[in-house]
């Protein structure tokens, strides 16, 4: 249940912006920003991963809906990744 989905973030949103949001609410252990693959700029969301399940749903509670920037954060318990067969929808 420690990761977490954070999203509607702006484009010059960085993790030096993030972290800190989500480490007063407990030990983070790691932020990925997502980015298209192949121009390199962000989707708009990212994935942090809290040390407790506590502290994750402290984070959750107390950030969403809160402003970043201007925009309003959407944070939320992220769902297990289904694994896709890319090669099965190319045939």
């Amino acid at each position: 249940m420690n990761n977490i989905l954070v999203g509607n973030l702006g484009p010059n949103v960085t993790e030096q912006d993030i972290r800190p949001l989500f480490a007063k609410h407990g030990a983070v252990r790691r932020f990925k920003m997502m980015t298209d693959r192949w121009t390199g700029l962000p989707r708009g969301f990212g994935f942090i991963q809290m040390k407790t399940d506590a502290a994750a749903e402290q984070a959750i509670s107390a950030l969403n809906g809160t402003d970043l920037n201007g925009k309003v954060l959407r944070v939320d318990q992220a769902r297990p990744q289904l694994h896709r067969n890319v090669r099965a929808k190319m045939e």
